[in-house]
């Protein structure tokens, strides 16, 4: 015989709860923090959509048990994995789910110890300041290191899944990283495959996509580029990203720092004669020519990164 669930005799005006929750602000705001990512927002609206039908079901009390709410970021470095875990922990926040909208961002190295009985405390305090928030763990899988026999990282990894269990209505844990060693990371530790209710897939960027976010970044800063300039950091993007260590967003910025030094230091050079705004707002073409990016050879290629 079939069990009929009866229902409150309610009516829930979704779009009143969605403008009053302010997470279509912080939405807005993501698409106006990132070029591009269209698959990354998709996925971030259907979550929110997701926690925010399940918040109405709970104050009608269809349901009570706290979801899953952990996630998994995978992609290349650059991609917006770091703003992406900020606004989730906002609009995590904004409905309820944690009690403040804090991330804390760690590594390897803020939860493994060098020496026995050094890991729990570390791992402890680290989630001591995390809770009721979001703890993101980047490159999470050097948690793992089976090579080494006396390796620290399978009890931070213990203690981890233990919260991420049993605090899990006080504590978001975002695993971020490479697609394909996260997934060797997962399939060692099945504990925290089956932890993970979400996972957002992080693309690459297309050159254009760079671009644009090369004229933001400037933009921001009150800089530009020159014609010409423009032209060469177009030759830039595609030829950084041939080449080893490239790191989307983030190569980008720092061949934007580069560029900026090397204006102010022109700029200083010819200090004898009054400057305008345009000058100081301009990036001239040189700025960008004189990467060593555009000088060859393996020796340059593998310095693009530490001076693009």
């Amino acid at each position: 015989m079939a069990t009929t669930v009866k229902t409150p005799d309610t009516t829930v005006d979704l779009a009143k709860a969605f403008a009053e929750s302010g997470i279509g602000e912080v939405l807005d705001q993501l698409e106006r923090e990132l070029v591009g990512l269209g698959p990354v927002k998709a996925r971030i609206r259907e979550i929110a959509a997701l926690l925010l039908v399940d918040k109405l079901r709970r104050d009608l009390g269809l349901t009570s048990e706290t979801p899953t709410l952990h996630m998994s970021f995978t992609g290349n470095p650059g991609t917006g994995k770091t703003t992406v875990a900020l606004r989730m922990a906002d609009i995590l926040h904004r409905l309820g789910y944690i009690r403040s909208n804090h991330l804390i961002s760690v590594t390897r190295d803020d939860l493994v110890g060098q020496y026995i009985g050094h890991t729990a405390p570390k791992t402890k305090e680290i989630l001591k300041k995390a809770m009721g928030g979001v703890l993101f763990i980047d490159e999470a899988y050097y948690l793992y290191r089976p090579e080494n026999e006396r390796d620290y990282g399978q009890e931070a990894i213990e203690i981890l899944l233990q919260v991420m269990e049993n605090r899990r209505e006080d504590l978001v844990v975002i695993l971020a990283g490479y697609a394909d060693r996260m997934e060797r990371f997962f399939a060692s530790n099945p504990g925290f495959r089956s932890r993970i209710a979400h996972h957002v897939e992080f693309p690459d960027y297309a050159p254009e996509e760079l671009m644009a976010i090369a004229e933001l970044m400037l933009a921001r800063q009150n800089y530009r580029f020159s014609d010409d300039a423009r032209d060469a950091f177009r030759r830039y993007i595609a030829t950084r990203m041939q080449q080893p260590h490239f790191a989307n967003a983030r190569s980008i910025r720092n061949a934007l720092d580069r560029a900026r030094l090397r204006q102010a230091v022109r700029l200083f050079q010819s200090r004898d004669r009054l400057l305008t705004a345009d000058d100081l707002m301009t990036i001239d073409a040189g700025e960008i020519l004189a990467s060593r990016v555009f000088s060859g050879g393996a020796g340059s290629r593998a310095a693009a990164e530490r001076h693009p």
